[in-house]
């Protein structure tokens, strides 16, 4: 009787709550609408169906949009008596431009010209680069303008203009040949400081790679590539330096990095690759070596094929020729032989590698002794516990005797820079000798970051004593010495060129007497034979 009595009230409280929602709900309007459309410059009226969204309303306008144009309100919005439509027309196009590049005007610093002199060495030449442009126009209007793509159809010629700055040096005769880089540009001194021209005038020598052959008559060097750096590092070439108009020469190696040097007795150069990566350090070495004939008509051959390199292998690894040809390597965790024939390495001594904990690698600086019976090298030294091996900060100069096969530190923590020197052989009575210069770190535990002083000592480790510059002075950025070729007549010992504060300095290696040759501070590399 109850639940059959309570249908009635169910039945009225369901309706009123029908009747409540439906209240609630957007009215459902029927008929048509009027709205405004503005699109390609002009504006109409027009009606549409009630309920229409923006695109449904150009559709019934018959205007179509295109798939980047854009609307007010948004396409997707439903539309109500009396809104307005704006219609963006968006485009995009693609457009391709000719444009010149300045050249550039370098000022170099020639000391062989009066103060205040100026003269012309190269001519400037503009460039030509094509640029493809992305522009976005809105109904016609350019709104944005952007760079996709350049490529360099002709690379500018930068204008080089000496200007004198004579200095007061007093000018010293030398023996053989000194070669210098200095700007961009290779020079050399011959018979005297005071005779200095220039032998290669582009302006684009990366000093990676700059040796003379053991006659002075040719300088082999590595110029900045055109490419970009990801593509292509540097390219290898050569310049004979007894011509009055020397042309540098192509020897077709490219992406040279650590190693360039000549092979004894021979017109060849050797040399080792890496390949460009847009990565740190901005390659992956080769390990890899080949030989070229600076005379020209051949192709590079290979000596040794690429491979890993060891431990750090990516950084690369480094080569010496001893006076008769021999082939020794350094890679991070040691030094060996290598057999030219065979194409194959011949470890020696393992070196426990320095861990940077960064982007680079600590190759062991290794030369061969004049005589071609030793290797002197920089070895990575243990330190006291807890220090690992591998973060040691101490570096021995070492040698290896071919006569005993030992192994003999000769200098303790001289620095992992150290960059062993040897003289040419001195005939010293009966006896044939040498000496050996090296760069001494002035904080010894901190040698990747140290100064260092220039010192000379006999072959065997003795009569060490520091040469440059003066204790109260600043240290030496770290560099190879350079022995004279011949001893020079007045000297005390032999000379020992250095780059100091950007100068070329020379250094009795008997007296200690330091001259200083040049005044421009842009030295960067020597050589001299």
């Amino acid at each position: 009787m109850t639940r059959l009595g309570l249908r009635p009230r169910l039945l009225q409280t369901i309706l009123l709550f029908a009747s409540l929602l439906a209240a609630c709900r957007s009215p459902q309007i029927r008929g048509e609408i009027s709205i405004s459309i503005t699109a390609d410059g002009a504006t109409r009226e027009v009606r549409v169906p009630a309920g229409s969204t923006v695109s449904q309303a150009l559709e019934s306008a018959g205007i179509t949009p295109g798939s980047l144009d854009r609307s007010e309100p948004p396409f997707y919005t439903i539309l109500s008596e009396g809104d307005a439509i704006i219609l963006t027309r968006v485009a995009e196009e693609f457009t391709t431009e000719q444009e010149v590049i300045p050249f550039e005007r370098q000022i170099v610093r020639n000391e062989t010209l009066p103060e205040g002199e100026t003269r012309l060495v190269q001519a400037g030449v503009n460039g030509l680069e094509e640029i493809t442009y992305r522009r976005i126009l809105e109904d016609n209007a350019e709104i944005s303008k952007t760079v996709v793509k350049s490529v360099v159809l002709k690379e500018a010629l930068p204008e080089i203009v000496m200007v004198g700055a004579q200095a007061s040096f007093t000018p010293l005769n030398i023996p053989g040949t000194l070669a210098y880089l200095a700007g961009g540009n290779a020079w050399i001194m011959e018979g005297s400081t005071a005779n200095r021209r220039v032998i290669v005038s582009t302006g684009d020598l990366d000093g990676r790679i700059f040796t003379l052959s053991p006659n002075g008559e040719y300088l082999v060097f590595t110029r900045k590539s055109t490419k970009p750096a990801d593509e292509e590092i540097n390219t290898l070439w050569a310049v004979r330096t007894r011509n009055l108009e020397p042309k540098p020469v192509s020897l077709q190696g490219k992406n040279i990095v650590h190693f360039a040097a000549w092979i004894p007795g021979t017109n060849s150069v050797a040399y080792s690759t890496v390949e460009p990566r847009s990565t740190v350090p901005g390659w992956q070495a080769n390990n890899d070596l080949y030989r070229v004939s600076i005379t020209g008509g051949t192709t590079p051959r290979r000596l040794l094929s690429p491979n890993s390199g060891g431990v750090y292998g990516w950084w690369g690894m480094s080569f010496a020729f001893a006076p008769d040809g021999r082939l020794a390597y350094a890679r991070p965790d040691g030094i060996g032989l290598v057999d030219q024939d065979g194409g194959y390495l011949k470890p020696l001594l393992e070196i426990t590698p320095l861990n940077t904990h960064s982007d680079w690698a600590w190759i062991p600086p290794l030369v061969w002794g004049a005589d071609g019976n030793s290797l002197y090298f920089v070895s990575h030294a243990p330190a006291p516990s807890p220090i690992t091996g591998e973060e040691s900060p101490y570096f021995d100069l070492s040698a290896l005797s071919f006569g005993n096969e030992a192994v003999v530190s000769l200098i303790n923590s001289a620095g992992m820079f150290a960059y062993p020197s040897v003289s040419p052989i001195r005939q010293d009575g009966r006896e044939k000798s040498f000496q050996v210069a090296y760069l001494q770190s002035i904080f010894t535990e901190q040698s990747d970051t140290s100064r260092y002083r220039l010192v000379a000592m006999d072959r065997d480790g003795s009569n060490g004593r520091v040469l440059f510059p003066p204790a109260d002075a600043n240290g030496l950025e770290p560099q190879t010495p350079v022995w004279a070729p011949a001893p020079l007549e007045g000297q005390t010992g032999d000379l020992i060129a250095v780059v100091y504060q950007g100068n070329l300095w020379l250094v009795d290696s008997g007296s200690g007497d330091s001259y200083q040759v040049t005044g421009d501070g842009l030295i960067t590399k020597i050589d001299w034979k």
